[in-house]
């Protein structure tokens, strides 16, 4: 079912996400099963011009086959489309307005930089919401690379980077609509349209509606599951030149009102009530063009700008606040014989205002310049090398280097990667970002949180058979940790010694005709300094284990059939008055699809054994946190069992 890729980095680092409009562009959406068809179609759409398997670095690519199905799964949001990805974990920041982040191979959220056609159009460090806003609608497919990639992306990727690469038009004009229904009470509506517009432009345009009822799972009185309302609409240029030159022109807006807290009528533990709300808007433009440069190779362009407001009510408090993020970058690439090369100049700017607490503020400007050399060796051998030195505003000139290696022997490919980058630090960790700034200490002087990641990635592939094992190691210095002050406040700390996190991936896959059986594992083993001056302890909310196994049939034209159980094994748990570890736990789910001509019904269950936290603890605390949040942290699902249904239309010549 999860047919993933390997793209070069300088595909997702130096935004060549515009396929030609000829072959590769028409097969993105075909489904090619061949192996030999789908390398090429990702060499088409990178600017290094090296097959998939050349590259040194490891990019995970989530295809259109798996959007497709996740697409029928959960039509509002991307955290699906993720979190099934080895070494990937969307993390529940607040239970109670429902929001996650990404966490990569055990490291903390903050430090993934989101990307949208390699353009940060969700922000420099994109709000713990802004996950469950992107519709998969219009994606072409997902590139994930794991470890820091600061040395090309810059303090925003000390973790790694997820791209959301968008569909390109076909030449005949196509539309599709699909509506969806939950028995949880949830609704959505989302349409594509994409077509010619002249002999050289196309378009599309993404368009959707998502709403959610409130939710009481437990009768407690507190929302289980927040309700909210959202529209989103993402129209695209497209443009192809006659000498090769390609330009996307991209614009966004999201409007969302997020319900959660106690019901009307009912009371904290306190015997208040306790309003929890997030509205927010935004506003987002991107521009990506190349340009070939006789006798040097090809000119890339790439800028945007995002601006997103907030208005935040948690119980008495209420919090406005403004999030813009600008940015552009230049750079040029070429090839030299064996050697592949690219250089150019970045700038960012991430603004943040508070009307309500402006001692929070932050300003940063980040000018940069980076470069990469790729030098092949042989038929076998390619050694890549990366860096990137940041100008910052508030903490000065770092350089962020990565080297990686690959060795082809055969049927196997031995891939190495050694990186380091660093992160500015903000507010904004997951605790404060759940429950607002109001009990946070006015910030004093942060270091700035660096990173040290390595891994090793052997992989095998012959015939219906393909396994990878990924030795993955990271040491995060300066972590910001929340310290508690006293019974109603906290700050926000440099941690007193390193995070460290080792770990593996093992990933087992089989194909014959139209069936695939997937299966994967996950070891994590991660420590960090107590908060609390006590030592180190296990860093919170991070399983040890986790494994998957995935079974699908899928015949093209007549739908799809597919079974999958996910284990999260126990968690160590931080401020839980119920309990210290959680409980291990299984989820099984299973999709139905059918198709007849150009309609599609479809019908998915989620968590078929009911797993839900309530069933074991409350959610609630007894009382109120320092940090203000009235809720534990979420080690298991709160949504339960749930069925999702419904119908889709193609229409146009392109399907």
């Amino acid at each position: 079912m999860k047919s993933r890729k390997c793209l070069p980095l300088a595909a997702v680092a130096m935004l060549q996400p515009l396929a030609p409009w000829g072959v590769a562009a028409h097969a993105q959406d075909d489904h090619v099963e061949a192996e030999e068809e789908e390398a090429e179609i990702v060499v088409q759409a990178t600017r290094s011009g090296r097959r998939v398997q050349d590259e040194a670095i490891r990019v995970e690519v989530i295809g259109r086959d798996e959007i497709e199905e996740k697409l029928l799964m959960t039509p509002g949001n991307i955290s699906m489309l993720v979190a099934e990805t080895p070494g990937v974990r969307v993390q529940v920041t607040s239970p109670a307005l429902g929001s996650s982040k990404i966490r990569m191979q055990g490291m903390a959220g903050r430090y993934t930089q989101l990307l949208s056609d390699g353009l940060p159009l969700y922000g420099g460090q994109p709000s713990s919401i802004g996950l469950l806003q992107i519709p998969p609608t219009d994606l072409g497919q997902v590139e994930v690379i794991k470890g820091s990639a600061s040395a090309l992306y810059g303090p925003s990727a000390l973790g790694g980077v997820i791209n959301l690469v968008s569909r390109r038009p076909r030449a005949e004009a196509e539309a599709e609509l699909l509506v969806n229904a939950t028995t949880r009470d949830g609704q959505d509506a989302t349409g594509y349209a994409s077509g010619p517009l002249g002999a050289n432009w196309r378009y599309s345009l993404t368009a959707g509606y998502h709403r959610q009822t409130r939710k009481d799972l437990d009768g407690d009185g507190w929302i289980d599951m927040p309700g909210y309302d959202r529209w989103t609409i993402r129209p695209r240029l497209f443009w192809e030149g006659d000498d090769g030159s390609t330009a996307l022109v991209t614009v966004g807006a999201t409007h969302e009102d997020r319900r959660g807290g106690t019901l009307a009528g009912r009371t904290a533990p306190d015997g208040r009530p306790f309003a929890l709300t997030q509205d927010s808007r935004r506003l987002d433009a991107g521009l990506v063009a190349e340009f070939p440069v006789e006798a040097l190779g090809k000119l890339h362009i790439r800028a945007s700008a995002m601006t997103q407001r907030h208005r935040q009510r948690f119980g008495t408090d209420a919090e406005t606040d403004r999030q813009d993020t600008l940015f552009a970058e230049t750079s040029l690439a070429g090839q030299s014989g064996s050697t592949g090369w690219l250089a150019g100049a970045a700038i960012q700017a991430d603004l943040y205002r508070s009307r309500t607490f402006p001692a929070f503020d932050y300003s940063y400007t980040v000018p940069a310049l980076f470069g990469q050399v790729e030098q092949e060796i042989g038929d076998r051998w390619l050694l890549a090398g990366s860096a990137r030195a940041d100008f910052h505003s508030d903490f000065g000139t770092r350089l962020s280097p990565r080297l990686s290696a690959l060795y082809r022997p055969g049927p196997w490919t031995i891939r190495a990667s050694l990186g380091r980058g660093f992160y500015a630090p903000t507010p904004f960790v997951d605790a404060i970002e759940a429950a607002g700034l109001s009990r946070l200490e006015p910030p004093g002087r942060l270091k700035a949180e660096s990173a040290t990641t390595a891994s090793l990635d052997v992989g095998y592939a012959r015939g219906p058979v393909e396994a990878r094992l990924t030795l993955f190691a990271s040491d995060i210095d300066n972590a910001v940790q929340v310290a508690t002050l006293d019974a109603d406040s906290v700050r926000l700390v440099n941690a007193a010694g390193p995070v460290r996190t080792r770990g593996g991936e093992l990933m087992l896959r089989y194909r014959w005709n139209g069936f695939s059986v997937t299966g994967s594992y996950v070891l994590v083993d991660a420590s960090e300094a107590d908060p609390a001056g006590t030592g180190r302890r296990t860093t919170p909310r991070t399983p040890r284990h986790t494994a998957g196994l995935v079974g699908m049939w899928e015949e093209h034209g007549k739908g799809r059939i597919g079974i999958e159980a996910y284990y999260t094994g126990r968690q160590t748990l931080d401020d839980n008055p119920y309990r210290a570890r959680s409980r291990p736990y299984l989820e099984l789910g299973a999709l139905a699809e059918l198709t007849v001509g150009k309609v599609s019904l479809f019908v998915n269950a989620e968590n078929i054994l009911n797993v839900r936290q309530t069933r074991h603890d409350p959610l609630l605390l007894p009382q109120r946190a320092p940090d203000g949040r009235w809720t534990v942290d979420a080690w298991a699902p709160t949504d339960g069992f749930v069925i999702n249904g419904g119908v889709r239309f193609k229409f146009g010549g392109g399907h």
